[in-house]
């Protein structure tokens, strides 16, 4: 497996965290056996950026494996991709030798402009076409597999005549891409949408599954929202050990994007995970190195990396987490 594929546990590099990290490249022993296993960035945050951003992207990049996790591609809207945002990307996964592209399966802009959320699509065949051929362009074009993530959504779409599960299923198989599995949107959704979250769960197309994402949520009355700003809940806890036994050791992010803690608090949601981890692989080497993504990955997430191949609360997902130009502050997604 290459040096740059994630493996076990990692966390999101985030300004507050900055320094902290910076440090631990120089003393691994101020993280020691707490240290994140690889870093996820938004990349919005980073395209088209020098200064401050780039250089300790540069000097993490020199400890940990780094992949790249969009917020604005709007890759189930009706615009085109936005060519310099494109460019951009593709230089800046390739200079970060990064395996795969991970993105939403939602729309973020129309028209031009960006709605600062991650809105759901209306879950028909002709979206589902409408969708995968956009990923399949965006793969293609930036010259790396693609893994779409289910996001977490408050109303389901006019005309929708597929099941969440069914819709995700079609386009990722349509599109021949991989599963970005976000543990924490099954467990919203299908608490608000009054569904059992492990058949929710094992509803998705979990053999794509390419990596997997663990965060908070909030109450707000009758309803949950997703907001990364808190640990995740013990049901969530039970969820992500259903679906490791489910997709095997698929590499795993702990999101924290809103009301960001000290890096000790985050490392704390990371052991969590691996003591998880740990229960149900327990017949398997505890080096991350050793630990590949899901066997079931997709033929396009086995591609060589050389080998061409952003919310307020309510009606969508989630605020976009990246900026560029007039795109919308860091957030959460």
């Amino acid at each position: 497996m290459s040096s740059n594929t994630p493996a076990g546990v990692g966390v999101g590099l985030r300004r507050p965290h900055y320094d902290e990290l910076l440090a631990a490249i120089e003393d691994d022993a101020l993280l020691g056996a707490r240290a994140p296993a690889w870093l996820e960035i938004i990349p919005e945050n980073f395209v088209d950026r020098g200064g401050m951003q780039r250089a300790v992207l540069a000097r993490c990049r020199e400890r940990w494996p780094i992949v790249t996790h969009g917020v604005s591609a709007s890759i189930g809207g009706p615009d085109p991709f936005d060519e310099d945002f494109i460019r951009g990307l593709k230089a800046l996964v390739h200079g970060l030798d990064a395996p795969y592209f991970t993105e939403h399966l939602c729309y973020a802009s129309v028209d031009g402009r960006t709605t600062f959320d991650l809105l759901p699509l209306p879950r028909t065949g002709e979206a589902v076409k409408h969708v995968a051929a956009r990923a399949r362009e965006l793969a293609e074009r930036i010259e790396r597999p693609l893994a779409l993530e289910n996001i977490s959504y408050y109303a389901v779409m006019p005309g929708s005549e597929l099941s969440e599960g069914e819709f995700v299923t079609a386009v990722l198989e349509e599109a021949d891409c991989g599963l970005m599995l976000d543990v924490n949107n099954v467990y919203v959704n299908a608490v608000n949408h009054r569904q059992d979250p492990s058949a929710a769960l094992r509803a998705l197309p979990l053999a794509r599954t390419r990596q997997i994402h663990l965060a908070g949520h909030m109450r707000q009355g009758p309803r949950l929202l997703d907001h990364h700003g808190a640990p995740a809940v013990p049901e969530v806890w039970s969820l992500y050990r259903e679906a490791l036994e489910l997709v095997g050791p698929a590499p795993t992010l702990i999101e924290w994007d809103t009301h960001i803690p000290p890096l000790a608090t985050v490392l704390e949601e990371v052991q969590r995970a691996r003591e998880i981890w740990d229960e149900v692989f327990s017949t398997q080497t505890r080096d991350p190195s050793a630990v590949a993504t899901c066997d079931a990955a997709p033929a396009r997430a086995e591609m060589s990396a050389d080998e061409p191949a952003r919310r307020r609360r309510g009606r969508g997902s989630r605020r976009s987490r990246g900026r560029r130009r007039a795109k919308p502050k860091a957030g959460v997604s």
